[in-house]
């Protein structure tokens, strides 16, 4: 049976790369549709997309193995932005009114969009957690309607380097694939902590780990607010490659931590100093020597999240503990190791988030909880249109066929293969134009969003300006914005007549600058 109504996510982690679709049931569940999964090593580096070309050949592999069990194309997905060099930084937005005015919500916004515009050198904010508002002596979360002549709003801005995002639109695009429009800042950890943790969880106080294969994200909650987040670019694979050094090669060196590993054992005497764990007569390794590997590494692990947890200023607040999810915490003793080494005592090992799924059954070992979140997070359908978007070509009557040396053979000659493989770059022709259609609409509206900000922000910055030589050159910024058209300067010019006009009612200016000003506008 043909599915037409799905979400369609993407891990993009450090060992594999996963996509996944599913539904969601009116009850709160999501039934999963199709699963599929390419290895990761070779193109991505701590969750980070370093290979362009490995990483769109894996992302084509998972796309037409998602389409193959769904029987329909995929026209978007949701990817969650994720990797190194991921982590958050606190700014602070600062307004000082002239009186006793109630706060607006437009004051909030410009406040937020002051935050928004802080430049960051080599990086980009993905997303923004509000703090508190201070106001007067005052922290609260919703100041709107309070009176005050002070606001001060705090923030924790989520950066990433820039190519973080760039890279896996290139990717995208060269499947080609779309990105789904309320996925442009989805952050990875973000929705992994909606999708693991309790409401009391957050509210509380938390810190939520995620140890993968090559990164260990460390997220900080308390008061229902994300306070700190990071990423530290040491996991699993660590451990492995330190086995590995003992002349073991890699993939063994994983089954041996695997299968005999411990993140924590308690010393005993009359152990055997010999004693040898091996594998299938390939590999050998003395048991105390990978014990100590292990604890050695995983220790290196918790002593970065406990300076993570200081760092955040949070450290002795989060009433809930900890809670470990991702594929490393299935090493034997994990949660005893945790503890011992953290002075955490209260941990929760999440192996499966919150929300309830149906179809296919998936590992729940906390290797896929990510994903599973990010399904959760997506919205829109995912399934690609075709019969809205491109003209259907009238029926035609099907070719004869025949079998002619073992080969089968239509009537014009063509063998099966030829039709098939024609049939098949059809297709990808009439999806690369529907996503072609889909991505110029995008960037018109981006375009049109960037005039219409520049222009707001030419406008408040006329009428902010109570100096004539301010205005005139303010004005002329304004008339000579390449990003605008001739509507839109018109459409600006009257707003800005309007604001000097209520300016004048309230003689926040003089009725000389009021006129001076027209006097300019009007020289248009």
């Amino acid at each position: 049976m043909t599915a037409t109504d799905f979400i369609v996510a993407i891990e993009l982690g450090s060992s594999k790369i996963t996509g996944i679709a599913g539904k969601k049931l009116p009850d709160g569940g999501i039934q999963i549709l199709a699963l599929a999964s390419e290895n990761a090593s070779d193109c991505i580096r701590k969750g980070v997309i370093y290979n362009l070309d490995k990483t769109t050949l894996s992302l084509t592999s998972i796309i037409k193995k998602l389409e193959s069990s769904l029987k329909a194309s995929i026209g978007k997905v949701y990817i969650g932005m994720g990797g190194q060099s991921l982590r958050t930084i606190r700014n602070t937005e600062v307004r000082h009114l002239d009186e006793e005015t109630k706060i607006s919500q437009e004051l909030i916004d410009a406040i937020e969009d002051s935050n928004r515009g802080v430049p960051i050198v080599g990086y980009q904010i993905l997303g923004v957690a509000p703090q508190e508002y201070k106001v007067g002596n005052d922290l609260i979360v919703e100041p709107k309607g309070v009176q005050t002549d002070h606001i001060e709003g705090r923030f924790l801005n989520i950066i990433a380097r820039k190519n973080v995002k760039e890279n896996i639109y290139q990717c995208c695009e060269y499947v080609p694939i779309g990105i789904a429009d309320d996925a442009e800042d989805l952050i990875a950890p973000l929705a992994l902590a909606d999708a693991v943790l309790t409401s009391s969880e957050k509210r509380s106080g938390c810190v939520l780990v995620d140890f993968g294969a090559d990164t260990t994200t460390v997220s900080i909650y308390k008061n229902n607010i994300l306070r700190h987040l990071a990423v530290i670019p040491l996991g699993g694979s660590n451990i492995t490659k330190d086995i590995c050094s003992q002349q073991i090669e890699e993939d063994d060196a994983e089954a041996l931590k695997i299968r005999f590993g411990q993140a924590y054992t308690e010393p005993k005497e009359g152990d055997d100093e010999n004693k040898e764990y091996t594998l299938e007569g390939r590999c050998s390794i003395n048991a105390i020597l990978l014990e100590e590997i292990i604890e050695a590494r995983l220790n290196e692990i918790l002593d970065n999240i406990v300076n993570q947890i200081s760092l955040s200023g949070y450290e002795g607040k989060l009433l809930a503990g900890a809670i470990l999810t991702g594929g490393g915490i299935n090493l034997k003793n994990m949660e005893e190791a945790f503890v011992k080494r953290t002075k955490i005592d209260k941990v929760r090992m999440a192996k499966e988030t919150q929300i309830s799924l149906k179809g296919i059954e998936i590992k729940k070992d906390g290797s896929l909880n990510t994903l599973i979140a990010l399904l959760a997070a997506g919205k829109e359908n995912c399934c690609l249109p075709m019969s809205e978007s491109i003209t259907p070509e009238p029926v035609k009557k099907p070719a004869t066929s025949t079998v002619i040396e073992g080969q089968l053979f239509t009537s014009d000659g063509r063998s099966k293969a030829e039709v098939e493989e024609e049939e098949e770059l059809k297709r990808q022709q009439e999806k690369a134009a529907i996503l072609a259609k889909q991505k110029a609409e995008k960037e018109a509206l981006e375009a049109e969003r960037k005039r219409k900000a520049e222009c707001e922000e030419l406008i408040q910055e006329a009428v902010k300006l109570k100096n004539e030589e301010k205005f005139s050159d303010a004005l002329k910024k304004l008339k000579k914005a390449s990003a605008m058209n001739i509507a839109e300067k018109e459409g600006a010019i009257q707003a800005i007549q309007q604001e000097v006009t209520e300016l004048k009612e309230k003689n926040s200016i003089t009725g000389k600058l009021a006129n001076f000003f027209t006097k300019i506008l009007d020289e248009d």
